[in-house]
């Protein structure tokens, strides 16, 4: 009888480092999950800003890591994994977990020039993003719109894992708009 609870101990030992190792997976992209049942979709965004830099020099400076050539520190974000003439497959890698780990997405990038820039998720820890970066002119500048949308599975399970999800993701985005600005505007001054 003693080898019933040594083999219960066992189960509920597994069964834990399972649930672990899916966590993990979900939240790095490893292990994407696209079941497609009972699939609940919420907004991303909208975030506007506005930059004192003319829309192509935005534009540019969002689409060089992906179709010019990218500094070293965002080669160590992002990965062009397939190159066409209007959009590319790329890998974005994301520090999660206070840095300890590091999620990698696989998104699609298609750009038309000045005025649109689209991501669409091949790969992460939902199963559908979709996302855009819309460039008007704004006076002697460009406003800048980001908006998306984040789907999940499994009913309240996946609503609840949205929940979890997006306002990191979001919080990302207002990162790297944030550095769009900046750096436009530096081009923008330099020239």
């Amino acid at each position: 009888m003693v080898w019933i609870g040594a083999l219960a101990t066992a189960a509920v030992a597994g069964a834990g480092a399972g649930a672990a190792a899916g966590y993990l997976g979900l939240v790095t992209g490893a292990l994407p999950l696209d079941l497609g049942v009972g699939r609940r979709t919420r907004p991303l965004g909208p975030q506007t800003i506005d930059v004192a830099a003319p829309r192509e020099v935005v534009f540019d400076v969002i689409a060089q890591p992906y179709l010019g050539r990218a500094t070293r520190a965002m080669r160590e974000k992002v990965q062009v994994l397939e190159r066409g003439s209007d959009m590319v497959l790329a890998a974005h890698r994301t520090p999660v977990a206070g840095g300890k780990l590091t999620a990698t997405t696989v998104e699609t990038v298609r750009f038309t020039r000045p005025e649109r820039i689209d991501f669409r998720l091949v790969r992460g820890p939902v199963p559908a993003v979709t996302e855009s970066f819309v460039l008007t002119g704004h006076g002697p500048g460009t406003r800048l719109v980001y908006e998306g949308e984040l789907a999940t599975d499994l009913w309240g399970a996946g609503q609840w894992w949205g929940g979890m999800v997006a306002p990191r993701w979001e919080a990302t985005v207002a990162v790297s708009l944030a550095a769009t600005r900046q750096e436009a505007e530096r081009r923008a001054k330099a020239s």
